[in-house]
């Protein structure tokens, strides 16, 4: 840190001034936003336009931003160019949060509010609009890219304007196949784009790697909980039990036909009342247990259904009216709900659906809850990426998440808050399959094991002919059709009722949309002339129109009221939640950075002919050898882990006594070496100090001869005479260690063989 360097950067880009609610902050880099830095600028050194930044939920992504837009201003001025940044979001309540923190670190936000707004703002050839001089940044939603190609094409293109975009969260919304990506690239096709995420998606059809380039640096779960940023997760097993056989019921009936009906059992108040009991009880015993009445907790719900329903029977059993401060002396009542609140009580929760309520209405009690006025939260899609609040500490989850999104959802309560070392995570739905699988899939992913480039990517970079046969395809579809007329075409359609033919015809529409953003993504402009994409644009959504219709008409045709058939089925039956385990779950970076350091410890053994260093070597490799490391389960990765530490706890400890012995002599590894190969099996003798001795004076004697002469080693046959005669001389008679002629010849072997080496930089 105090190189002249590194300590004049800190000086000039580490520090920000944070306005809060109790005051002014003094905020410092965080290391992994410093080395972040340092690769941006190495990137664009090297010409490199765009990259992603992997840091781990929490761990300051927005504040990066920040920093980097102190450094990128005047890495630019240097080069007598002037940066304008933008902070692109996918979702109304992340841009408001954005504008909040960069406004907080004193920088002006420039909010789009339009579309017709942000054309403006990219074709204006100055960096600034405030009048000020300050830095600024421009924080605008991905929908404001919608269908529309031609910003930059009537945008005259300054070259002293560089315009960097650092897009949030990368794993959502960015689809190849969408126009919103494809018009944020032509955009401004010179801008350089920097993508910030904690959990890349790593699939073939929408991969981060492929959209945004490379990772420019990473910091993943199990160094932001080493370094205290983040915690660890506990995960808490639920079983649901039951009287009778539900699944047994409902086919009785004949009504189990599929989600549907699965929405209606998880939303019926036989089954969300003794879930709601166990989720209170449970986060009450958590508050006790924890010693911290402050703490919230989350409830992700298997639908909005049920989640209406868990919020409508809390409130019938649990809430507590609110009653304004001026009555409490008032009323004694409120004195016990004070108490009550004392006591770890739960008595108060929100429901944060898309529509329920207002948007203002939401904005309230997220900030309520983060405040601590609100105990819990019934959520099913929103809150689960983006939302910071460290009090939250207990996640019940009822419905499996799938990939990154689980990662996402359940980093919700990895904040650090007072002393706490743990989040909890509730799990009703056993996600731990999906866990292990996103666990293995992010432990690849870290090893760099995602093999040829274009072998994965191939569904993105899509060869000029296979578009090309595409096009043929659709046009062939579409023969039968009039296709430069919508209304004639819609007329056409309108006589379908045939869902399969429609099905064909969507899908061709559907697929020439998607191939006119990655004809305009990758830059195969000539393409865009074979079919009038424009047109298609239109006639897709007049089909789709269309498709809705007949799934409409086939439903309404089909539909069979199963709700008081669902009311029969579940008349007997009683769910019960009981606890069955709990335990931590495992990060894959834990036995990513376990291997690494047992590997560092055993490479950089300089006696790797110790017996010991040998076994070690050996129980490694079976280690590798009984399963692939990447492919295992949780329990395994366990497994896995506590079999590295006991190899790297005993090669640290070889290691040390290894340390110790080259002190001896003088930090020669030679001598060192020697030492231990005449004390292992048949010893030359019983005191390690007399050997000690005997070697030390004969090193002496051979370094002195090798002074007088560098070249002699050169000479190997006279080498090993002299080492020879200086063996007998110095250990048999000098110090009287027990030697024959067999023996001798050994240990001159042995000596010479270690200088020649030293001589020849081989490996001992």
């Amino acid at each position: 840190m105090l190189q002249p360097e590194r300590l004049s950067f800190m000086l000039q880009y580490a520090f920000a001034y944070v306005k809060t609610e109790t005051g002014l902050e003094k905020h410092v880099m965080r290391y992994p936003q410093i080395f972040a830095t340092k690769a941006i600028e190495q990137k664009l050194n090297e010409g490199v336009r765009k990259g992603i930044i992997w840091h781990t939920q929490g761990s300051g992504k927005t504040a990066l931003t920040y920093y980097n837009v102190k450094f990128l201003t005047h890495y630019f001025r240097e080069r007598n160019i002037v940066p304008k940044f933008y902070f692109i979001v996918d979702r109304l309540d992340l841009l408001i949060q954005a504008g909040r923190e960069f406004k907080s670190r004193g920088l002006i936000v420039h909010k789009i509010n339009s579309r017709d707004e942000f054309v403006r703002d990219i074709k204006t050839t100055t960096a600034l609009h405030n009048a000020s001089g300050k830095p600024e940044i421009t924080v605008v939603n991905i929908q404001k890219f919608k269908e529309d190609a031609e910003v930059v094409q009537r945008n005259d293109y300054q070259l002293n304007i560089q315009r960097v975009y650092f897009l949030d969260e990368v794993h959502r919304s960015y689809n190849p196949k969408g126009s919103f990506l494809a018009n944020l690239n032509e955009s401004d096709t010179k801008a350089i784009k920097i993508g910030l995420t904690g959990t890349p998606l790593l699939g073939t059809d929408y991969n981060s790697k492929a959209l945004f380039g490379d990772y420019i640096h990473k910091y993943y779960y199990n160094a932001s909980i080493a370094d205290g940023y983040t915690l660890r997760l506990i995960r808490e097993e639920i079983e649901t039990s039951y009287h009778l056989k539900l699944k047994q019921a409902l086919e009785e009936i004949d009504i189990l036909q599929g989600q549907a009906d699965r929405k209606l059992v998880y939303a019926h108040p036989k089954f969300v009342e003794p879930l709601l009991d166990y989720i209170v009880n449970d986060f009450q015993k958590g508050r006790t247990v924890m010693n911290d009445n402050t703490i919230g907790g989350m409830v992700i719900c298997d639908s909005s259904e049920q989640a209406e329903k868990l919020k409508e029977i809390f409130d019938e059993k649990y809430a507590v009216p609110q009653m304004p401060e001026l009555a409490m002396a008032a009323e004694p009542e409120l004195t016990y709900h004070i108490r009550q609140k004392e006591t770890g009580k739960v008595q108060s929760a929100a429901l944060i659906l898309h529509d329920a309520g207002t948007k203002d209405d939401r904005e309230i009690l997220i900030e309520d809850f983060k405040a601590g006025k609100i105990d819990l939260l019934f959520v099913y899609n929103m809150l689960l990426t983006g939302f910071d609040a460290p009090r939250l500490k207990k996640l019940y989850v009822t419905r499996v998440i799938r990939a990154h999104n689980l990662l996402q959802a359940l980093t919700r309560v990895n904040r650090t808050y007072k002393n706490f070392k743990y989040g909890y995570v509730v799990d009703f739905a056993d996600i731990q399959r999906e866990f292990d699988q996103t666990n293995r899939d992010y432990f690849r992913e870290l090893q760099g094991e995602l093999g040829s480039e274009m072998q994965h990517y191939s569904k993105l970079f899509k060869p000029k002919d296979e578009i090309d046969q595409d096009i043929r395809q659709i046009k062939d579809t579409l023969f039968h059709y009039n296709t430069t007329n919508a209304e004639v075409f819609s007329q056409q359609i309108s006589q379908i009722n045939d869902k399969k033919i429609m099905l064909e015809l969507t899908k061709a529409l559907n697929t020439a949309r998607d191939l006119y953003n990655l004809i305009r993504l990758w830059g195969h402009y000539d393409m865009l002339e074979k079919l009038d994409f424009r047109k298609i644009t239109i006639l897709a959504r007049e089909a789709n129109n269309r498709l809705a219709l007949i799934n409409t008409k086939e439903a309404l045709e089909r539909n069979v009221d199963t709700t008081n058939l669902l009311n029969v089925a579940l008349e007997d039956v009683i769910f019960a939640f009981t606890k069955v385990k709990e335990e931590e779950m495992i990060i894959a970076d834990q036995l990513k950075s376990t291997l690494q350091k047992t590997r560092e410890m055993l490479g950089g053994n300089f006696d790797q002919h110790d017996p010991v260093f040998i076994s070690l070597r050996e129980e490694l490799e079976r280690l590798f050898r009984k399963k692939n490391l990447s492919e295992v389960s949780r329990e395994d990765m366990e497994a896995n882990i506590r079999e590295l530490e006991k190899i790297y706890d005993k090669a640290r400890e070889l290691e040390r006594k290894n340390q110790l012995l080259k002190a001896k002599y003088d930090n020669d590894a030679k001598y060192a070496r020697l030492h231990k190969r005449l004390m292992e099996k048949d010893p030359l003798t019983d005191s390690e100090s007399k050997l000690f001795e005997a070697l030390q004076g004969l090193k002496k004697e051979i370094d002195d001869h090798i002074l007088q002469n560098a070249n002699i080693l050169e000479n190997e046959s006279f080498v090993e005479k002299m080492i020879l005669r200086l063996v007998i001389n110095q250990l048999k008679n000098r110090f009287n260690l027990p030697l024959d002629a067999e023996r001798s010849q050994a240990i001159n072997h042995l000596i010479v063989k270690e200088y020649l080496n030293e001589y020849y930089g081989r490996v001992a």
